[in-house]
């Protein structure tokens, strides 16, 4: 959410640079209707409530002197329904209002370049050369099939399209690199690791920004019955941000860096095509994931130290990838800044989004109240709240089989992976050390 004081205070100026930058119609009239509303409603009820207790404290008095109170009493009464009913009709005014707040999106960083759609992102470097193969490249789909250990037919049987099953050397492969990840981020990085709840109260969902960007249901999956506040969680960033929910951080804490392993599940209902060939897009899928809440005047900085963290693991990885600046009509709803990390894909000969890394700044930490003490001031004030993917375990695993092919269809297991595996350096259908 963005600074509600700036916004009643610069409302016409807030809503040109969001429409300029993200083409957002912000309604600034009934935004300003409605404010009028409420304040008049707001003095309303406190003059109803200073009156009532001004009559309820002469009641008080009188029925201590043994007067007659009944014309009183029954005045009181027909206050405290006014009352109730001026408060009944300002908490409606506050719920729309506060709708209309949490459908803003975040305030663009200076630095974001304009832009309409993924066409006009701004490539930043590349690292690493696509390798140019002497044989036609096959797809991770058909190098899995061929290994006879990816299987999307089975899970189909099982759950539908968008899941796969992973059998024997394929699936020990995806279990070194989640281990790989953390064991980097902990050991090299300076992160804790924090194993988190996959089902979280929706709450949470407000609290990052994914509701109500989205209407529920649309991305996430929902639980019914008992547990129908609960949903399944579509990154690790929505339950490990909501750590600090509600909290007042000393400032000697800052930043916390934090690293979770967590699966994901998202219906991804618009996507269609090669989006969703293999394992490009799944209902379910592993992701390691970098969270830091810090101290404002540090997060730009800790922007780029956590997209280091995520380029260092795919360098790791021995595989191909740029770094882009997402332009402002392809920055997500409560990001500030995003960086997306996109690695070569050989089979469809493009670079795809692999790891995005987003600072919020003070969006989500005003939904959270989440907060730190001010070492000048003893105040309280809004962290800062960062994310990145480092990395999404479905893409590294696809993007190591068709990277690392070769004429046979083997696939060379990157060195830092190796010993993972019990020091197998090729997956293959001997499964050859």
């Amino acid at each position: 959410m963005i600074d509600l004081q700036q916004l009643r205070q610069n409302i016409e100026m807030i809503a040109a640079r969001l429409y300029k930058e993200r083409g957002f119609k912000l309604d600034v009239i009934e935004m300003q209707r409605l404010e009028v509303q409420r304040k008049t409603r707001q003095i309303i009820v406190q003059d109803l409530q200073h009156k009532r207790n001004k009559a309820a404290k002469v009641l008080g008095q009188e029925k201590a002197k043994g007067l007659d109170i009944r014309d009183q009493s029954k005045a009181l009464k027909q206050d405290g329904v006014a009352l109730k009913v001026a408060q009944t009709e300002l908490q409606a005014l506050q719920s729309e209002l506060e709708a209309l707040y949490l459908s803003i999106p975040n305030l663009l960083h200076p630095s974001v370049p304009n832009g309409k759609n993924s066409n006009d992102n701004r490539v930043e470097r590349h690292w690493g050369t696509p390798n140019i193969f002497t044989f036609t490249a096959k797809d991770h789909l058909s190098l899995g099939r061929a290994l006879k250990q990816l299987d999307m037919e089975r899970a189909a049987k099982l759950s539908g399209a968008r899941f796969s099953v992973l059998y024997g050397d394929l699936a020990r492969l995806q279990r070194a690199l989640i281990q790989f990840m953390l064991n980097t981020h902990t050991a090299n990085h300076g992160y804790q690791e924090v194993y988190v709840p996959y089902l979280v109260k929706k709450t949470c969902l407000y609290g990052t920004g994914q509701l109500p960007k989205f209407k529920e249901d649309d991305e996430e999956f929902s639980l019914a019955g008992a547990y129908c506040d609960l949903t399944l969680i579509p990154t690790a960033e929505v339950p490990v941000t909501n750590l600090v929910c509600g909290e007042i951080i000393p400032f000697e804490q800052l930043p916390l860096k934090w690293v979770a392993h967590t699966p994901c599940f998202r219906s991804e209902a618009g996507s269609y095509g090669k989006d969703v060939h293999g394992l490009l897009r799944m209902h379910q899928f592993e992701k390691v994931e970098l969270v830091q809440i810090t101290h404002p005047d540090q997060s730009e900085h800790l922007l780029e130290e956590i997209v280091g963290h995520a380029e260092f693991i795919l360098q790791q990885l021995e595989l191909p990838y740029r770094v882009v600046t997402l332009c402002s009509g392809d920055t997500g709803f409560s990001s500030a800044k995003t960086y997306d990390l996109e690695v070569w894909i050989p089979s469809q000969k493009i670079y795809r989004e692999i790891s995005s890394c987003s600072n919020f700044e003070d969006f989500q930490a005003r939904r959270l109240k989440a907060r730190f003490r001010d070492q000048a001031t003893g105040k309280p004030r809004l962290v800062h709240t960062l994310n990145g993917s480092a990395l999404a375990i479905s893409r590294a695993l696809l993007a190591i089989m068709e990277n690392h092919q070769d004429e046979n269809g083997r696939i060379y297991i990157p060195s830092v992976l190796q010993p993972y595996m019990n020091q197998q350096s090729h997956l293959d259908n001997q499964g050859s050390k």
